[in-house]
């Protein structure tokens, strides 16, 4: 099958001397235009510690492709690095930046006419942006994550990121002193990498290996090591095989692909931010993906790998056991082995040889941490197009819960009252005016999750949101409710007092309030004014649709 894109269509014969021409003009020679453009697309910036070390993993890729005979050309996208926004205005341009990067690369690669090319993500959205932008452009193409972090050490204690926000709750409330804050964040990460734990950037992907668009075991490595810059490498040349096979990202990325995906997360306990970027990821492949899709993959997938943040371990010891191979090794008849990959091989063909090293890390199907998948999907009166909650990370004695509502129209509100000790056991939090349009921009709840584990409220508040949550959130956290306050959605409705019950076993979220009271509170309901009038945010708020359609632009 032909690439929909051809370098030598743009660039050959005289009606392309001035293109030619400026490209001598970078330090092009004829030997480099006459052979197949690569696009090297790099999240390379000094912002965070997932993406500063890419310009030595970029040079790596570089280095492949030009030993299989291809021209690289090297050029960056855009990075909102959740863990430095979180908790401000800032965290509102994170997940609209998906669309941004998915945009920029498609713009970039199309208009330049590369024959394939190889995305280098690290952060949260990236990897999401850059694999849609992938499945648009539908030419030979391949993903290298950035790499994951070891976990870090203070007074003999490891530290991962979502402990660090913790400790914020903790300090708080007095229980760790300002030196041993001070301790945790100056030792939280040792090296390069997106953390250590199945957080957004990790998760996502891992679940790109699984879906075929990454060589395997290459999502788990750790960030600017020797085994990643050799992977790099690999990944470079293998780039060239799939150019000159023909070999599309389209053909990767099938229905099939996106359910291995989906498994796999809910078999890892992987960020619930999942679903949004796997319902946006098949959009743009053309794959029917709909959130009851996901449910109905929990319920026939075990949960048989106990990573942070909900359990103890960490990625290095995830790959060190098999990595993502050895996860759908485990996983056997559940996988749908037809798949082809970038190898250039189906996934059956690719687990031939697989083994499960550590079945401490990795548990057998028989023998599962929980018997369903680690991200359920909730649907009731106050939810009825549907809200995610990761329940890996939920305490047992918090499956079922009711409580009386405590309501914020801003996470900042409910950030300022959990701090100062006004929310009491027994609650529960809602946060409203942040979905996709009312925020705009869905912000992550982690800082109030942080501050009631922090504080001592773990198990005995529910936070319950239009929001979202990191990857690092931890305990009774239900987002994505749909329909969002901002378009008139049930939680829009609710008032401090208001009687809410959870039940993560039967997938129900309701309201108890009487029908006919909440129909005159709708009545006297006045939106409120919207929280940006111009730029990006603005024509976002516009455009973008229901978290339970994956939040994509309209």
């Amino acid at each position: 099958m032909k690439s929909k894109l051809n370098s030598k269509v743009a660039y050959e014969g005289p009606e392309a001397a001035a293109a030619r021409a400026w490209f001598k003009a970078a330090g092009l020679t004829d030997h480099e235009l006459g052979a197949p453009m690569v696009a090297v697309v790099n999240a390379w910036s000094e912002l965070a510690p997932e993406n500063y070390h890419l310009r030595m993993v970029g040079d790596a890729v570089k280095s492949g492709v030009r030993t299989l005979g291809g021209t690289p050309l090297e050029f960056n996208t855009i990075h909102v690095v959740d863990a430095v926004v979180e908790s401000h205005e800032g965290m509102r341009d994170v997940l609209p930046s998906r669309e941004l990067i998915a945009d920029s690369v498609e713009v970039m690669v199309r208009a330049h006419q590369f024959d394939g090319m190889v995305l280098i993500p690290g952060g949260d959205k990236v990897v999401p942006g850059m694999v849609m932008a992938a499945a648009r452009l539908d030419i030979p193409s391949i993903v290298f994550y950035s790499g994951i972090t070891g976990s870090g050490k203070y007074k003999d204690n490891t530290i991962r990121l979502e402990e660090m926000w913790e400790a914020v709750g903790a300090f708080r409330d007095g229980k760790i002193s300002a030196v041993d804050l001070q301790g945790f964040e100056d030792n939280a990460f040792p090296n390069f990498g997106g953390g250590a734990s199945c957080y957004t950037g990790n998760t996502m992907a891992m679940l790109t290996e699984a879906m075929g668009m990454a060589l395997p075991l290459t999502s788990t490595l750790t960030a600017a090591t020797p085994f990643q810059i050799r992977a790099a490498k690999e990944t470079g040349m293998q780039i060239m095989r799939l150019i000159e096979r023909g070999i599309t990202s389209l053909q990767v990325m099938s229905r099939g692909a996106l359910h291995n995906a989906i498994r796999t997360s809910v078999a890892i306990g992987g960020s619930t931010n999942s679903v949004l970027h796997m319902l946006a990821i098949a959009k743009e492949a053309r794959v029917e993906l709909e959130l009851d899709d996901f449910e109905t993959i929990r319920r026939s997938t075990p949960y048989i790998s106990h990573l942070g943040p909900s359990g103890p371990y960490i990625l290095q010891q995830l790959h060190d056991a098999g990595g993502i191979p050895a996860i759908l090794k485990e996983l056997g008849r559940l996988v749908e082995g037809s798949c082809l990959t970038v190898t250039g091989r189906t996934i059956e063909e690719n687990l031939a040889t697989v083994k499960v090293v550590d079945r401490a890390v990795i548990r057998p199907l028989s023998d599962p941490i929980q018997s369903t998948g680690s991200i359920a999907i909730l649907k009731g009166s106050l939810a009825p197009e549907g809200s995610v909650v990761k329940c890996s990370a939920v305490r047992d004695e918090a499956l079922v819960f009711e409580g009386e509502a405590k309501v914020f129209e801003s996470m900042e509100d409910a950030l300022r009252s959990i701090y100062d000790g006004r929310v009491d056991e027994g609650s529960v939090v809602v946060i409203r005016y942040e979905g996709p349009k009312g925020g705009p921009g869905m912000r992550e709840m982690l800082a109030p999750t942080s501050a009631i584990e922090g504080m001592g409220l773990g198990g005995k508040v529910a936070l319950v949101t239009d929001g979202r949550f990191s990857g690092a959130t931890r305990g009774l956290a239900i987002g994505h409710v749909s329909p969002e306050a901002a378009v008139g959605g049930p939680i829009c409705l609710i008032k401090d007092g208001d009687r809410i019950a959870i039940d993560i076993e039967s997938r129900k979220i309701d309201l108890k309030v009487e029908e006919d009271e909440l129909n005159r509170r709708s009545k006297e309901r006045r939106l409120p004014e919207p929280k940006v009038s111009k730029g990006y945010l603005f024509r976002y708020s516009k455009l973008v649709q229901s978290a339970s359609q994956g939040a994509v632009l309209e």
